[in-house]
């Protein structure tokens, strides 16, 4: 069975063998992402196994088309939740929430926020059209999935994804002109 097969047959049954089939071949790379964003071996381990635990519930309520890359996304934002819980996060990573595409992780560590660069951010937020405006807000700063933001606003799923890649990239355009 292919990934998307798989996905659908856990949909179905809940078999929890199958969901392991599905991730166990990601662990290692969500060990990696964890750790980049925990630095602590212990900890990054009970994030990569906590992932699995929260997937037996999210995965049969979420339309998930290319499983990795939601796999990717889903275990940043779990690990930038457990920094912000425990106060840690860093200005960087808010930078790398809001802009970077998943393949393009790379970014300075020196580099810091200032409050004039969070009234930038507030600003150019505010040059998004509405939708994509409503949209990023939702999924960058609230966390909620395609799914829910589709939900709450009343666009179409396909939408919802494209106003966040647009006003994702307009963001940082406007970002770097100011």
């Amino acid at each position: 069975m292919d990934e998307k097969e798989l996905l659908t047959y856990y949909k179905q049954t809940g078999d929890l063998n199958t969901l392991g089939t599905l991730y166990s071949p990601y662990m290692s790379l969500l060990y990696g992402v964890c750790y980049k964003y925990l630095q602590d071996e212990e900890h990054s381990q009970d994030a990569v196994m906590q992932i699995f635990e929260e997937l037996i519930v999210k995965l049969r309520g979420h339309e998930v088309e290319n499983f990795k890359s939601w796999l990717y996304v889903y275990a940043r934002n779990y690990c930038l939740m457990q920094l912000r819980k425990g106060k840690k996060i860093t200005n960087v990573d808010i930078e790398d929430n809001l802009y970077e595409s998943e393949q393009q992780l790379n970014q300075s560590d020196e580099e810091d926020w200032t409050e004039g660069d969070f009234k930038k951010l507030e600003t150019c937020l505010g040059t998004l059209n509405s939708e994509q405006e409503t949209c990023v807000r939702l999924f960058y700063l609230e966390q909620k999935c395609y799914r829910d933001i589709a939900e709450i606003t009343g666009f179409d799923l396909n939408k919802v994804k494209s106003f966040i890649q647009n006003g994702k990239r307009n963001l940082k355009i406007c970002m770097e002109k100011k």
